[in-house]
Order: structure tokens, then C-alpha cells, then sequence
């Protein structure tokens, strides 16, 4: 048997007319939007955007009805997921919890936790971020501190998150803990918890990017009080609910539509659009594009399927996040323009900007390159 399934996924027929439906939204909602902030695409927020999306059952949409959601196809989320990013829209607020929060507690959660927290996820109201990397451990995350001690009613969490995307504008963090330490097994002993980021204890610092805003934050645990109702899943099963929650992260079309505004605005842009070397660059970086869209459905057809395409997720993040970092400077070099952010820029040079200076971090979110390579060579059985 081969170690990719890799399989071609048609998407059905229906999903014409929705993404017909979704392209006429975006053109109203966006009209006034500029360049530079789709270069922003799913890391830019919009909390009324956001509700508008959930009052037109676009968030959740594959749960069920009675937790709010449409339970419609993964396919036809796809397409969905597909016009937001191509189109840069503002969708960060609630990318986290509609694309792994929300599962995972399906998945794991108890029948309380899904009536509490989905039905918000759904409207656009209740934002998530990830506890999941920490300082000093590297990209192994089952070298993670952070720990959490049993006590009447709950336990207490001490420790550090860091890399934490968003958690300065998150309402909830599920995060992973060790609740047993000194295991000889490092991957046993982990739990997941459901964490009110306004619990007393819970310090958010930012950090700054290269461009000086705030993206990533360092969230710090001190003698913070969870009760019992916080635990996620099985206490000890933390390792296998974070690893299916990964699957869900690094499959999506997010992995290659990052810098898709920019690569429209590059043919507007061009300044020989005729050039045999502008069509050779810009054929090859679609071609590319086209490939890591089919693999991506395949795997948005296997986790329809209910298969667990942890392999294949990891080889569409690692090669979509290598496509992404190439555009910006693919996108100079053809444009012959410099990257600006300032009033006399074209909002092409403040896109080119935005993704000069953020595409560095593409390969970190969502796995390490390193880390995502050896899931592969595991796969491969190279190690």
C-alpha cells in the first residue's frame, strides 16, 4: 500500500450555485476593502464580518443542526473556506474555532460542552486560539511544562504558552497540559483543557513581528483554577486529541491561499504582461497552485470520509507553506517594484509588503518544517 492516499476529489456539482453565492456576498462585503488589508487574508479580523458570515450558516457548517451548525459536506465548506481566502477576506476572528476548536469538541467534548460553546461558534461570537507551543521545548510539543495539578473541583494550571496567535482578541484557549508528570512515555500524561482567557491568573503579553504588530502572544499560567467541566475528552489522551486536531490545521486551503490576493494583483501589476518570462513564471506558480489545490480536496475528501490524513496534511502544509514564502519575492522580481507600506505606495507595494514581511512565519505556524518532515519520513518509513 502506498504511503499517500492522495485521491482525485471532484467537488460536487451543487457547490456551483453556492460558490456563486458566497463569490456575490464577498463582492458586497468587501467592496470597499483594499489590497492591502486582503494581504491579510485569514489573519485579518472583522468581528461584524465575522457575524455576517455566521448569520449565512458559513461557520460550522459540517455540525449538526442541533449544536447550530448546516450539517453540510466538507466539500461544500471547501468551496466556501476557498472564495474567503482567495478573495482576502477578513476572516481571523473565527478561523480558529470554526476550523479546529469546534471539531475537536465534537470529537471529544461532552455533551454540555457542545450545546455551551458551539451554537456561538456558529454565530460569528466566540473566538478560540491554540494552547499547544511553549518556551524551551522546541518544536517537539511532548517536551511541553506547562502542567496542571489535581485539587478539590478542578485543578490548578501553572506554565507558559507561546507563538499563541490571537489570544489577546480570543475569548477561549484550548490548551494542551501535562496533568501527569514524570511519565516515561513523554507523549503520555497530556490533557486538554478549555481555558476562559479572563480567569484570574492568566497574564496575555504581546509579541511583536517584523512589522511591529501584534499577532503572536505569550500567554502565562499562574495558579489559574480550571474546574472538572474544563477537561477535553479523557484526562491522559491528550497526545491523540491533539494530533487529530493538527490534521484539521494543516490541511485546509489556508496551507496555499495565503498570498493568493497578492498573486491576482501580480498579473494586474505586471509591466510587459506579454513577456515569455513573466508567462513562464506566473504559468508555473498557478501550475503549482492547481496541484496543491487537488491534494488539499483530497484531503478535505478523506476527513469527509471520516479518515484520519495526518500524513497527507503534513505533505500539503510543508510544500503549500514553500509555495507561499516564494510569491513575495517571485512577485518583485516580476512586478520590478519595491515593497513599501507608506502614503505613496500602490496598494500592490503594500500588499508586496504585508507578505515580505510575514511569509517568514508561514513555515512555523502549524508545525515546523523539521517537524512536518519527519511526520513524512515516518510515513515513508525513512525513520
Amino acid at each position: 500500500m502506498p504511503p499517500f492516499r492522495f485521491a482525485l476529489h471532484e467537488l460536487p456539482a451543487g457547490t456551483r450555485g453556492l460558490r456563486r453565492e458566497v463569490r456575490d456576498f464577498l463582492a458586497e462585503a468587501l467592496r470597499d476593502y483594499p489590497g492591502s488589508l486582503r494581504a491579510r487574508t485569514w489573519g485579518g479580523r472583522d468581528p461584524e464580518f465575522s457575524h455576517k458570515v455566521g448569520a449565512r450558516g458559513w461557520i460550522g457548517m459540517t455540525w449538526p443542526k442541533r449544536y447550530g451548525g448546516g450539517e453540510r459536506s466538507a466539500l461544500e465548506r471547501y468551496v466556501v473556506l476557498e472564495e474567503m481566502l482567495a478573495a482576502g477576506a477578513p476572516v481571523g476572528a473565527h478561523w480558529v474555532a470554526d476550523r479546529q476548536s469546534g471539531p475537536l469538541l465534537l470529537r471529544y467534548g461532552t455533551e454540555e460542552q457542545r450545546c455551551r460553546f458551539l451554537p456561538a461558534i456558529c454565530r460569528g461570537e466566540l473566538y478560540f486560539c491554540i494552547g499547544m507551543s511553549e518556551p524551551e521545548a522546541g518544536s517537539d510539543l511532548a517536551a511541553i511544562r506547562s502542567r496542571a495539578d489535581r485539587v478539590e473541583g478542578g485543578w490548578v494550571l501553572n506554565g507558559v504558552k507561546l507563538w499563541t496567535s490571537g489570544a489577546h482578541l480570543a475569548h477561549y484557549m484550548i490548551a494542551l497540559i501535562r496533568t501527569t508528570p514524570g511519565t516515561a512515555d513523554k507523549h503520555a500524561g497530556l490533557s486538554q483543557f478549555l481555558i476562559d482567557l479572563t480567569w484570574p491568573g492568566i497574564t496575555i503579553r504581546p509579541i511583536r513581528d517584523l512589522a511591529g504588530g501584534r499577532h503572536f502572544n505569550e500567554v502565562i499560567f499562574q495558579d489559574v483554577f480550571a474546574p472538572e467541566d474544563a477537561l477535553v475528552g479523557v484526562e491522559g489522551g491528550g497526545w491523540e486529541q491533539v494530533i487529530a486536531e493538527l490534521a484539521y490545521e494543516r490541511s485546509g486551503p489556508e496551507r496555499y491561499l495565503s498570498c493568493h490576493p497578492l498573486l491576482e494583483s501580480l498579473v494586474e501589476a505586471l509591466p510587459d504582461r506579454q513577456s515569455d518570462r513573466a508567462a513562464a513564471v506566473v504559468g508555473r506558480l498557478v501550475a503549482h497552485l492547481w496541484t496543491l489545490r487537488g491534494m488539499s480536496i483530497s484531503v478535505a475528501g478523506m476527513l469527509e470520509a471520516g479518515a484520519a490524513p495526518n500524513l497527507e496534511a503534513a505533505l500539503v502544509k510543508d510544500v503549500g507553506g514553500a509555495f507561499e514564502q516564494s510569491l513575495p519575492s517571485l512577485a518583485q522580481a516580476l512586478a520590478q517594484v519595491e515593497p513599501m507600506a507608506d502614503g505613496a505606495a500602490s496598494e500592490f507595494q503594500r500588499m508586496l509588503a504585508h507578505l515580505t514581511l510575514h511569509a517568514p512565519s508561514f513555515s512555523l505556524r502549524g508545525g515546523t518544517r523539521e517537524i512536518l518532515r519527519g511526520i513524512i519520513a515516518r510515513g515513508l518509513g525513512l525513520r
